[in-house]
């Protein structure tokens, strides 16, 4: 899917880590939320409340989730699940373009 129709947008952006990482908070039809973002390259740690499940769209970037020791590496297409209350650091080489589903 390319796009999500009839949603909600928020308008001001949420900006991560000096502007590294821009997302926008959507409402889904049935109330549901994701954010749609950018990672620039960097090496960034990221707490979660919720889980998350971090679907890649573009660029590729390797993760660390909390309590392992070697990273993963994903590129689009592919997508990771966070445990809520965690963390994990991301590590992006090449421009991440990401939808992140929480809950």
């Amino acid at each position: 899917m390319s796009q999500f129709d009839n949603v909600s947008v928020v308008k001001e952006a949420n900006v991560y880590f000096d502007g590294k990482c821009v997302s926008h908070g959507i409402i889904m039809p049935d109330g549901s939320r994701k954010s749609v973002g950018v990672i620039l390259p960097a090496k960034l740690l990221f707490s979660t409340g919720a889980p998350e499940v971090m679907e890649i769209l573009a660029g590729e970037c390797k993760v660390t989730l909390a309590g392992e020791t070697s990273a993963s590496s994903y590129k689009a297409g592919d997508s990771f699940k966070v445990p809520g209350e965690s963390s994990f650091q991301i590590e992006v080489s090449d421009t991440v373009h990401y939808v992140c589903h929480f809950g």
